[in-house]
């Protein structure tokens, strides 16, 4: 005689009342749920754990996807036993969990020359933020509009910052799927469906446990100490359509070109109890497939209603906006609310201009040619001007004699005489922040 219809008559007893459905000879197929539904929501909702206070409590219901949790997770355990269970590329958690590996846009010092042609993650994230922003025109010819961002520094982060968790209402809304768990527990237990009752269970337990011990980490932002005596950090990070000014300490500006989030467990650098957790969700997941058939009609609509409860909260959770969660850690919590304040200039050459003058670099030459390659006669005599204004530091007055050269052409005269009036657009609008700004520039 089978062993599983031994055990189910050894199980079977007098229920506390009739079980609903009972007489319906139909059978669900939940091999289709078990485990693999809700997987990706699983999966992403879990990356929250760290970020949210107390989320790392509320893992005590049936929650679906246990197989993706663990084939992602189980990646970080590092052994030969853990590497033929969870095969993949090692990684670490921060990478993992999406904290960290987002590259960032190219750093250019003003004054000590240093080159980072891909920074780091928080610089991704500062990106970002300025290109929200709403910026002040500066009058001028528009051709190609750039938003220019100007954030002053006022906080050097420590070696090691460890950012405050947000409070959300994940605490009220996780008590919903842990409720509906246990209820359906509850009420396969009272029709003694032991199959349902003990797979339902057996989620509850794996998925609460799982959370706790991946959720142990702890979240932190670190960033490489600058040598005494190092310069003023001053510099910008460019892309296509924005530009930002970063001002302050090497330390400050460091924390957002070197800068990263990451995690760090007890059980590093070999992760044995995630690894373990994720052969529990494993066993979950096969557990599940082979018993959850073998309850009645009724148990198996109980599993399948604590399912879909906690998919829904997987869903929440997952749908939450992640970056802007790490954006916001990175304003508030790290950078202590720099202020930003953002311009929005027509064109690449004011837009240089501009950029020039709020960093009066060590070597202008070299910023310049870097920001605008452009190479012909009229580009060099028109950036030979530029530079000789700034290091004269002398006001910014451009006339004829500038452009009226009987050696240009008619052309070469004008695209210069356009390119002077951009210039002096571009230091209009710099006055005016320099009259707005705490910062006031040599160069006033």
């Amino acid at each position: 005689m089978p062993i599983i219809p031994q055990i189910t008559a050894a199980l079977a007893g007098r229920s506390v009342f009739p079980t609903p459905l009972d007489d319906v000879h139909f059978t669900l197929d939940t091999s289709g749920v078990a485990g693999v539904f809700g997987g990706e929501e699983a999966v992403s909702a879990m990356a929250t754990v760290h970020v949210y206070k107390y989320r790392k409590w509320l893992g005590w219901y049936n929650s679906p996807g246990s197989y993706e949790i663990a084939k992602r997770y189980g990646r970080l355990a590092t052994s030969k036993f853990y590497d033929g269970l969870f095969p993949g590329v090692h990684t670490d958690p921060a990478t993992l969990f999406e904290l960290d590996g987002m590259p960032g846009p190219k750093f250019r010092a003003a004054h000590s020359g240093t080159v980072i042609d891909e920074t780091s993650q928080p610089a991704a994230l500062l990106m970002k933020e300025c290109s929200d922003m709403t910026g002040q025109a500066v009058q001028g010819r528009k051709t190609r509009p750039i938003g220019v961002t100007v954030a002053e520094l006022r906080y050097t982060p420590k070696h090691e910052e460890y950012p405050a968790q947000f409070r959300t209402l994940a605490p009220v809304y996780a008590s919903v799927p842990i409720v509906v768990s246990v209820a359906a527990c509850i009420m396969c237990a009272l029709v003694y469906d032991w199959y349902s009752f003990a797979m339902i269970l057996l989620g509850i337990v794996v998925s609460g446990i799982s959370c706790w011990v991946i959720g142990s980490g702890t979240f932190l932002f670190t960033h490489p100490e600058p040598a005494e005596g190092s310069p003023p950090g001053d510099g910008i990070l460019t892309s296509d359509q924005e530009i930002v000014v970063l001002r302050g300490e090497e330390g400050a500006v460091n924390s957002i070109t070197r800068g990263r989030f990451s995690l760090r467990f007890r059980s590093e650098p070999h992760y044995e109890d995630i690894g373990r957790c994720s052969v529990l969700l494993m066993i979950q997941f096969v557990a599940q497939l082979l018993l959850i058939p073998q309850g009645t009609l009724f148990g198996q609509l109980m599993f399948v209603i604590s399912l879909g409860v906690s998919w829904a909260y997987n869903l929440w959770l997952s749908s939450i906006n992640k970056e802007q969660i790490q954006r916001d850690i990175l304003m508030k919590e790290v950078l202590r609310r720099p202020k930003l304040t953002k311009y929005i200039l027509g064109t690449r050459t004011s837009t240089v201009v501009f950029v020039l003058l709020l960093l009066q670099p060590e070597d202008p030459n070299k910023m310049i040619n870097s920001l605008l390659p452009n190479d012909t006669r009229a580009w060099r005599k028109w950036k030979d001007a530029i530079v000789s204004q700034i290091k004269d530091e002398k006001g910014f007055e451009f006339d004829r004699s500038h452009w009226d050269d009987a050696s240009f052409t008619e052309g070469d005269r004008q695209l210069l005489s356009v390119l002077f009036q951009d210039a002096q657009d571009a230091y209009a609008g710099f006055k005016k922040h320099n009259m707005a700004s705490e910062y006031k520039s040599e160069c006033t």
